[in-house]
């Protein structure tokens, strides 16, 4: 999907996603030291919210106009929205600079892209991020189409915790996650009726060290 269809996406529903972080997210970045977070392919901004509540100073780049005006109603709305320090930026991820100064926390959530373009992405958030920062990835994994629910159903744009080590390979960095989780899903008309079923998604979590 290109920002337009995303566009359309985002106009189509009132939130796509939850206005809640992302449950992996949220497990395993919330004892970090806040300071300067990037927030790749932000969508509507559930994440770069949440880390900005923490306290942290976040940059959040998305393609979709859309999306990003949903992340600013979103922030508007908030009890402490004027407080919160984020910078949404209209961008696309595969070719935006982040600048020369580092980041304490990279985050990419759910980017669904074939593998030219997840390593592409991959490599420039890393790039980004200072010496012992956080780099945080969770994705689709390869796995859910056939065992799983949800998701995107091309399987050239699901990955692994492997595909994203492998996607770094050269690069010095102490590994603190790296491995499938599940994830429930609550009641959807395509889950046929049943109360829940299980999502699986590759969740990396990494420290730089050179």
């Amino acid at each position: 999907m290109d920002a337009h269809d995303w566009d359309l996406r985002y106009a189509e529903h009132e939130l796509v996603w939850s206005a809640s972080p992302n449950q992996f997210v949220a497990s395993e970045l919330a004892e970090l030291r806040p300071g300067r977070a990037l927030d790749l392919a932000t969508g509507e901004g559930r994440n770069a919210l949440w880390l900005a509540e923490r306290g942290w100073s976040v940059t959040a780049v998305d393609f979709s106009m859309t999306g990003l005006d949903k992340a600013r109603t979103l922030q508007t709305g908030h009890d402490r929205g004027r407080d919160l320090r984020i910078d949404w930026v209209h961008g696309d991820v595969l070719a935006y600079d982040a600048g020369a100064t580092p980041y304490d926390l990279v985050l990419l959530a759910y980017l669904q892209l074939p593998t030219d373009g997840r390593q592409r992405a991959v490599r420039r958030g890393y790039d980004a991020l200072a010496r012992g920062g956080t780099f945080f990835v969770v994705g689709h994994d390869s796995t859910n189409l056939g065992e799983g629910t949800g998701g995107p159903q091309d399987p050239s744009v699901l990955f692994t915790a492997e595909d994203v080590l492998a996607d770094l390979d050269g690069e010095r960095f102490e590994v603190e996650v790296a491995q499938r989780l599940p994830r429930t899903v609550q009641v959807a008309d395509d889950h046929r009726g049943e109360a829940s079923k299980t999502a699986y998604d590759a969740v990396v979590k990494l420290v730089r060290s050179g």
